[in-house]
């Protein structure tokens, strides 16, 4: 295949992946929707429970004539299986955009992230893929309407506003540099994805109050969310060491305070904040999530927000 060739199939590929992960979105929602009612509480006779005296929580007993049981009710089997397809059409969704990237790098000759555009699709990759790796171990299938939404979201606004034409890149970006700093950078950028969705989501959950939501308990949410966040924080660390190893390479200085590199540092520092907080007692649950949020967002403004306010030294990678 031509280049040309080549960079036309990346683009129809990431086209084909936004169309899989908005049905996969359809699937998870109707799972989440439908799958689990909530639990049903009806009035019983205290006769009918054949026992004499019922034991409250608070340790005292219960021999009024009328008591409350909770009924569960049965998962919906149409709506299960939806859940297994969502997920199915996640994994085609994920193969194209695999694929996508590695014709995009093919087409171009080189590490296929130099430019935002790029970054972008590559970062979605990362997010998706620590979705779909997490769901195999653990029962987080949940998590796939909203991780799916971000990623067609995330891919819809990378070709409408950051399309690029594939080709070379500036002779700043000509560097092994590049699949070690952005590696990591994308690598840390999808799992911080991830535990922006679940904290997200733990702060949703504690508004409805217990017993009145469909998603995981509170603990759950914020233990998925301390997990993904404890192994993409000394990734990000490293893509923060290796870019400034790579700007005394490029530029002759470690450190040149440019917007872009400031907004990383921020990020690193608003991270670090989130783990202090999380060790700290009386910081855990929705205080110590609240910060983890506040670094999310300074995550995706040193993303997108950098590079289109601020000028500097990365200004090639800006948006188009």
């Amino acid at each position: 295949m031509t280049a040309d060739t080549l960079a036309t199939l990346s683009d129809q590929l990431i086209l084909a992946a936004i169309l899989l992960y908005l049905a996969a979105m359809v699937g998870y929602a109707l799972e989440l929707a439908f799958a689990t009612r909530p639990a049903q509480v009806r009035e019983l006779n205290v006769k009918e429970l054949n026992v004499k005296e019922l034991v409250a929580i608070d340790g005292s007993t219960v021999t009024e004539t009328q008591a409350f049981i909770t009924q569960a009710s049965e998962p919906v089997a149409w709506a299960m299986r939806a859940g297994r397809i969502a997920v199915g059409l996640t994994w085609v969704g994920w193969a194209a955009n695999v694929t996508a990237t590695l014709t995009r790098g093919l087409a171009v000759e080189r590490w296929p992230w130099g430019n935002m555009y790029e970054f972008v699709v590559a970062m979605i990759l990362a997010a998706v893929t620590v979705y779909l790796f997490m769901q195999l171990r653990y029962p987080v299938r949940f998590l796939g309407a909203f991780v799916s939404v971000i990623a067609a979201v995330g891919l819809g606004f990378s070709v409408r506003v950051l399309y690029t034409q594939a080709g070379p890149v500036v002779p700043a970006l000509d560097s092994y540099w590049v699949a070690i700093h952005v590696t990591a950078a994308i690598a840390a950028s999808g799992l911080f994805t991830v535990g922006g969705v679940a904290a997200a989501l733990y702060l949703f959950r504690g508004s409805r109050g217990e017993g009145r939501s469909r998603l995981p308990a509170l603990a759950d949410l914020e233990r998925i969310a301390h997990r993904v966040i404890v192994i993409g924080f000394p990734i990000w660390t490293f893509a923060v060491i290796s870019g400034a190893l790579w700007a005394d390479k490029a530029w002759g200085r470690y450190w040149n305070w440019d917007p872009k590199e400031v907004w990383a540092f921020i990020t690193w520092v608003a991270y670090a904040a989130y783990l202090h907080a999380r060790a700290t007692a009386g910081w855990k649950g929705k205080a110590a999530l609240i910060v983890s949020l506040v670094a999310f967002g300074c995550l995706l403004f040193n993303l997108v927000g950098v590079n289109i306010f601020f000028g500097g030294l990365h200004s090639y990678a800006d948006v188009n």
